[in-house]
């Protein structure tokens, strides 16, 4: 892959958005463009840092939802619904779709809508140790799923065989808590589902785990739904961090969590929670992240952005800066706020979206670019609108689980 010189656009970096040149060299962004640097012109465009979403399970993004309505006061009520839910014929093919193919559907998904960096919380599977997968994972960590669905004294529940059995098998909720968080690697972020729901179990949770000793600087919660303030305050001052899920936690619950506070802190990234309970992607996310809280445009690409990979301790991901990997969106300049562009935009209004400085989707006017990097793309029909997609990519029974993303 020869080296490319992207000019013409406008850039969002850290200190701001500017008109720039960006230098790719191999997966990396350069200081500057080498010689022999192929030139990408791509004036009238804005180019964003691929956006990090900090919580998905991959491999469930083609369940179809629950269809028993919420609000539900918590997530363990939730999940004791999936008995009836298994029955339906949709849910019970959708999880006899095999793993790795799952998982490539949800990483492909991400992609899709500019998502270039995933966190992935569940047991890891061989497929995404496959170089060729659509988007870059965490990778150093440890998790455990929660409080009330995590095996105790080496036994598991009721409810965590069942829901393991159905989702894919394996060990689903992890270690133990407490031996969790102690086999965590230092400086690795430690993730656990937290306060999800608004009642007393919900609300409860926070002590508990601090009660455990595994409330510190690398702990991640997801959700929060049920943090009070006086919670917020100890999750802000023990360095730790949250991940707002908020279309997950609407759907299920009725309610989010007020995200001013620990943003400000910088304890906060934003995550999709997967389509069995969430929104169709991150783009999606955003606009009803924007809706259920008081973040700006700029605010919020913060929270998916360098906010995100600060927080999983990803320092190469999440913003436009020489050395970082070279992920990039790239969307139409409208002339306005490029922040407020970006929220407006739905995944097929994405111009492209490139991963390790190679091109992955983008419209067919950029073929040029695959050519330029060496990449052999597909004609695709992606929501209506004619893209073209890396073939490595462009697996058939992968596709076949997306919905609105057809070959040819």
């Amino acid at each position: 892959m020869k080296p490319a010189r992207l000019t013409g656009a406008v850039v969002l970096r850290p200190e701001g958005p500017r008109r720039d040149v960006l230098a790719v060299a191999g997966k990396r962004l350069g200081d500057g463009p080498s010689l022999d640097a192929v030139t990408i012109d791509l004036g009238g465009e804005l180019v964003f840092p691929g956006l990090v979403n900090a919580h998905d399970h991959l491999h469930v993004n083609a369940v179809p939802p629950l269809r028993a309505r919420g609000p539900f006061p918590n997530a363990y009520l939730w999940a004791a619904a999936f008995g009836e839910h298994f029955r339906d014929p949709e849910v019970a093919a959708a999880v006899a779709v095999p793993r790795a193919v799952s998982c490539w559907q949800g990483g492909l998904k991400n992609l899709l809508a500019g998502t270039t960096t995933v966190a992935h919380h569940d047991p890891w599977d061989p497929a995404l140790d496959d170089a060729r997968f659509p988007v870059g994972l965490l990778r150093r960590f440890g998790w455990c799923h929660s409080l009330g669905q995590a095996p105790r004294d080496g036994l598991r529940g009721t409810l965590a065989d069942r829901l393991a059995r159905r989702l894919g098998g394996g060990p689903r909720f992890g270690p133990p808590v407490g031996r969790s968080f102690a086999e965590t690697p230092p400086g690795a972020p430690w993730i656990i589902h937290l306060a999800e729901g608004t009642d007393e179990v919900a609300r409860g949770e926070l002590a508990a785990l601090d009660a455990r000793g595994c409330l510190a600087a690398n702990t991640i919660l997801v959700h929060g739904v049920g943090l009070g303030e006086a919670d917020v305050t100890r999750v802000i001052d023990r360095g730790a961090a949250v991940v707002w899920c908020p279309s997950s936690n609407l759907a299920l619950f009725g309610a989010t969590l007020a995200p001013r506070r620990l943003f400000d802190a910088g304890r906060l990234a934003l995550g999709t929670d997967a389509r069995l309970s969430g929104a169709r992607d991150l783009l999606d996310e955003l606009r009803v992240a924007a809706a259920h809280g008081d973040l700006t445009p700029a605010e919020l690409l913060r929270v998916c952005t360098v906010d995100g990979a600060r927080l999983l301790r990803m320092p190469d991901v999440g913003a436009l800066a020489p050395g970082l990997r070279a992920d990039l969106v790239v969307v139409r300049d409208d002339g306005g706020d490029p922040h407020a562009r970006l929220l407006a935009c739905r995944r097929a209004d994405l111009r492209a979206v490139v991963r390790d400085g190679r091109p992955a989707v983008a419209d067919p006017d950029l073929a040029g670019w695959f050519a330029a990097a060496g990449v052999e793309a597909v004609p695709v029909t992606l929501d209506g609108r004619p893209k073209l997609l890396a073939r490595e990519l462009a697996r058939p029974e992968v596709l076949a689980l997306e919905p609105g993303l057809v070959l040819g």
